[in-house]
């Protein structure tokens, strides 16, 4: 479960798209679970795919599967089917104790449900707490990327922008050809100020994923900060065109309307 990856929010306090962990194909609801027989792995398909159309019905069904011997997948369904229904706190906190709860080998690992946590409590408003789970997950895995990623996205919610820099830039040691990590790394840059470096920084990270949306509208960013308004609207158009819908679309498109007004038309 990652959020669509994005280190600040764009304009107007868009919220960017969640995507679950697990995209599982719709089968039978889920219902109610009986004792004898229960297929563990298709009920947890069942109730993933639930929590799309009905999170409360997901989550209830999730938690009787609890009572005949769910288990961690049956809580894992219930903490995603809050999320679902915008209950972020609780289903965050409900990821944080499932992780406390597996062995470090198992799959999803402790560090992947600490980062869905995080991700959540992104979601809630509390940065704080995102990197409290963050930091956690990385001491279990102090080389993954994408966890450090994560916190740096925590990192730039609490206006930690040295430090989210810092953690981007291990990331992209150990993940060179992450373009988003590095169309963070130039938001950051562009934060503390450091304009030519950032957009070196974004221009890469359009030549390492053209069709990155997250890149792009970071160039646009930086383009604008230099005094470039025609190439950032350019960036923006392109966005605003070709992801027309999402939430850089959206974002490309408020920024587009923001130029429009500040240039008078």
């Amino acid at each position: 479960m990652r959020p669509c990856r994005q280190l600040l929010p764009p304009p107007g306090g868009l919220v960017p798209a969640l995507v679950l962990a697990l995209i599982l194909p719709a089968l039978a609801p889920a219902g109610a679970v009986r004792a004898e027989r229960v297929d563990h792995a298709q009920q947890y398909k069942a109730c993933i795919a639930l929590t799309y159309r009905a999170p409360w019905e997901a989550y209830e069904a999730a938690q009787s599967w609890q009572a005949v011997g769910g288990g961690a997948a049956a809580q894992h369904c219930a903490a995603l089917a809050l999320l679902q229904a915008e209950q972020y706190e609780r289903a965050a906190t409900l990821l944080e104790s499932l992780a406390a709860r597996l062995p470090p080998e198992s799959r999803p690992s402790p560090a992947d449900l600490l980062a869905q946590a995080a991700n959540v409590w992104l979601l809630a408003g509390s940065p704080e707490q995102a990197r409290q789970a963050i930091d956690l997950a990385l001491l279990g895995e102090p080389d993954n990327p994408a966890l450090l990623v994560d916190r740096a996205r925590a990192l730039a919610e609490l206006k930690d922008y040295a430090g989210a820099l810092a953690d981007l830039d291990r990331a992209l040691a150990l993940a060179p050809a992450d373009g988003d990590a590095a169309a963070f790394r130039a938001a950051a840059l562009r934060h503390l100020g450091r304009l030519e470096e950032a957009l070196a920084a974004a221009e890469h990270a359009v030549r390492l994923a053209p069709g990155n949306p997250s890149a792009r509208l970071e160039r646009g960013l930086v383009r604008a900060a230099l005094g470039d308004g025609a190439g950032a609207r350019a960036d923006w158009l392109r966005v605003a065109s070709e992801h027309a819908g999402t939430p850089a679309g959206d974002a490309a498109q408020a920024y587009l309307e923001q130029a429009a007004l500040r240039d008078g038309g």
